[in-house]
């Protein structure tokens, strides 16, 4: 299968999104809402629940299934209060313990001239610089698309996995042709280029591992994140953080 084939799985709309992740693999999902700043963004998903038996914090991109839900998510592309929002959760996870778990599926950060006003750009920085230093577990799982610094802004992670037909890259494939050769139709071509999909990117140590799609999905990938839960919860503080800056530190380092 060819990069920009992997691209159109992961945009497929019959893919699961963020919320089928969460109703499958947790218990008793409390939402949380809002940024205490300035509005509650519908295409970030925020709140508490049980994995297994352990209380976790849950985060994820929902782009929405219906033309009407998609449309009220923004199609998965988050405002800065998004990102704010997820922030406040981390930060009460760390404060109370709890490991936390992020489900991203988004074509980037909405880019529009509100978003800018509000601070999209200090938003996602500010999620970056907290999410290095939290002294809890944190694991990132890419659903669908990875798109740019919207991805990112929930991605640093202990250990960031991919599904097997998911997407990450710093722009998209368009975005991409159009400004290395000045022409979107070259899309194919910078598909490969950027090295996007998930075994380039466990090839080049950017991701630990790949989940295989298809039947029992939801409950393979609960076992593995009861298992990462458990391995880094059992980490000092200190460890903790260490491992996260070091996994960030190996990234695009060759020999």
């Amino acid at each position: 299968m060819t990069a920009y084939e992997k691209v159109n799985m992961a945009r497929a709309k019959g893919r699961n999104t963020s919320l089928e992740f969460i109703k499958n693999i947790f218990t008793n999902f409390l939402e949380m809402h809002g940024d205490r700043f300035f509005a509650d963004d519908k295409a970030i998903i925020s709140g508490i629940a049980y994995l297994g038996k352990t209380p976790v914090t849950v985060i994820g991109i929902e782009k929405g299934k219906t033309i009407k839900d998609r449309a009220a998510r923004n199609f998965g592309s988050a405002h800065p209060e998004g990102y704010r929002k997820a922030l406040r959760q981390m930060k009460l996870a760390e404060k109370f313990s709890r490991p936390i778990i992020c489900f991203v599926d988004t074509p980037g950060a909405y880019c529009g001239i509100g978003a800018e006003e509000r601070g999209q750009g200090q938003a996602i920085a500010s999620n970056l610089t907290e999410m290095m230093t939290l002294k809890t577990p944190i694991i990132s799982v890419l659903i669908g698309e990875g798109g740019s610094g919207g991805a990112l802004a929930l991605s640093v992670a202990n250990e960031v996995w991919m599904l097997e037909n998911s997407v990450y890259s710093v722009i998209s494939p368009e975005g991409c042709a159009s400004i290395l050769w000045k022409d979107a139709s070259k899309v194919k071509e910078a598909s490969e280029c950027l090295k996007l999909t998930a075994p380039d990117l466990l090839s080049l140590g950017v991701i630990e591992k790949i989940i295989p799609e298809g039947d029992k999905l939801f409950e393979r990938l609960k076992l593995d994140l009861i298992g990462a839960v458990e391995k880094y919860s059992a980490m000092e503080k200190g460890e903790l953080t260490l491992s996260r800056y070091e996994r960030f530190r190996k990234a695009g380092a060759f020999k």
